[in-house]
């Protein structure tokens, strides 16, 4: 079957189904936009997520039994078109998560001699925390013989 066919087909299919049926997980867990990204299908993808009736970008946060979203199935299967696409279009204000205030230049100088605490999310939507240490204790440490 041609990539274009499954995205042609639901075309005709989504109108007529209850939107909640995309978001519906069968006995492992995956929903109808894991098994878009198994299969390597951007326009199923697209379709899915972009359906004005559906529930969006948040199918991307849905996990499976296995706890991977279909970001996480997409990147295991080794497909990075997909992969690429659902970080564009993913929701980013993840709970619990907020933005920081921007520091003013002043506050920068300040902060230059203090640790520095990072927050990175991964592709399953979990946050690591990590505190580097600050650079200039790392470089006096390094150069004193």
């Amino acid at each position: 079957m041609h990539e274009e066919q499954p995205a042609e087909l639901l075309n005709y299919v989504l109108p007529l189904v209850p939107s909640k049926l995309l978001a519906e997980q069968n006995e492992s867990g995956s929903t109808p936009l894991h098994w878009a990204a198994l299969n390597m299908q951007l326009g199923v993808a697209q379709k899915l997520v972009q359906h004005p009736q559906g529930p969006g970008r948040d199918l991307i946060d849905i996990k499976n039994k296995f706890g991977r979203s279909p970001l996480g199935e997409a990147e295991m299967a080794g497909w990075d078109e997909g992969a690429k696409w659902f970080v564009e279009v993913m929701n980013l204000d993840a709970e619990g998560s907020q933005e920081q205030p921007t520091e003013s230049n002043a506050d920068f100088e300040d902060s230059k001699t203090s640790d520095i605490e990072v927050e990175i999310l991964d592709a399953d939507g979990q946050v690591a925390r990590l505190t580097l240490p600050d650079s200039t204790q790392l470089y006096s440490q390094s150069t004193s013989i």
